[in-house]
């Protein structure tokens, strides 16, 4: 995965704002992603990262600021526009959310025959290969999301997020309910998957060790703003308390004491 450039953002947040009634969400995130870059933003729990992908997603509408892909606003799109701009946009969602009534294959394939068309047959080879991209075998394909093990099923549903060869790939919570060498193995898929396709990458997590494995850059997210932002490597020195607090997983320091008032 490449770094970023001085181009235009393949990703840009300015000021995102979204509240549900009194509670206020995100507070003016400021966020830009590179062409080819790999950001995770991380957080606690209830921080607003979840809501940040849904709203770059046009699945909630933020309540201000703007949202920018290769430099346009998508922030009011609706209706096609928005599909034809989610076309290009891959997803891993947390715990998979695999289609129980489809066959693994037919998972895969989903998207590929509702955007672009394509014959039954065709769709089942492209996913096959897909599901050999991350490890699966072709019979694995036959299979329905109940009969594989939860490692199998994130697989299955990162083979699904990359199918359609996306130029964005969103990954929420992808180690979630894994155990670590488990988790280590989607991680390296991740990086190996998202560097074959040049594709742009953002993810939300709160387990450190995958951001640090998938990650070109680290934000965190927290009281609704991004309060840091840097080069993965320079994460253990960034000098900011919260940042430092969350990394370690100290119980003091002053996420506790926002988590108190």
């Amino acid at each position: 995965m490449s770094a970023p450039t001085d181009k235009t953002p393949k990703i840009e947040l300015r000021g995102l704002k979204k509240s549900f009634g009194a509670k206020t969400v995100l507070d003016g995130v400021d966020l830009k992603v590179g062409t080819g870059e790999s950001v995770v933003v991380i957080g606690g729990s209830g921080t607003g990262k979840s809501v940040m992908l849904k709203c770059i997603l046009g699945l909630l509408w933020p309540d201000g600021g703007s949202i920018l892909i290769d430099g346009a606003d998508v922030s009011a799109l609706s209706g096609r526009a928005r599909e034809a701009r989610n076309a290009r946009i891959g997803m891993l969602f947390q715990g998979s959310a695999l289609f129980d009534s489809l066959t693994v294959w037919e998972n895969v394939a989903f998207a590929l025959q509702r955007r672009s068309g394509v014959s039954k047959p065709e769709a089942r080879n492209i996913a096959l290969g897909k599901l050999a991209q991350v490890g699966l075998e072709a019979d694995v394909g036959a299979l329905s999301p109940a009969e594989l093990s939860g490692g199998m099923q994130k697989r299955v549903a990162l083979a699904r997020a990359i199918a359609t060869d996306p130029e964005i790939v969103f990954f929420d919570e992808p180690t979630t309910g894994l155990d670590p060498i488990m988790g280590d193995i989607i991680n390296r898929l991740i990086v190996d998957c998202v560097r074959e396709l040049g594709a742009t990458a953002v993810s939300i997590t709160h387990d450190m060790a995958s951001a640090r494995r998938i990650a070109d850059r680290i934000a965190m997210l927290h009281d609704g703003r991004i309060v840091w932002d840097g080069p993965a490597g320079d994460i253990e020195s960034s000098g900011n308390a919260f940042v430092d607090q969350f990394i370690h997983g100290r119980a003091e320091g002053p996420i506790e004491m926002a988590v108190r008032r």
